[in-house]
């Protein structure tokens, strides 16, 4: 449900509104969304480090992309 809604919303980004290009970030220590990334077509670019503050501390953050032609 969730890689289908994902899906369809980046359709709509990037058809309907006409982007480019879209990222989705998410804490390396979630793998579920990892796994809703990859699903719905996003690419792993990269890790960035220390990049996103939880309560628990700051967290490296898986950045995943979708380019317009990807799709």
């Amino acid at each position: 449900m969730v890689v289908e809604a994902t899906r369809r919303v980046s359709e709509w980004a990037l058809h309907d509104l006409g982007l480019h290009r879209l990222r989705l970030c998410h804490s390396v220590a979630n793998p579920a969304s990892c796994r809703v990334a990859e699903k719905a077509g996003f690419s792993l670019e990269g890790t960035m480090c220390s990049a996103l503050l939880h309560a628990d501390g700051w967290h490296d953050e898986h950045l995943h992309a979708l380019v317009r032609c990807d799709i």
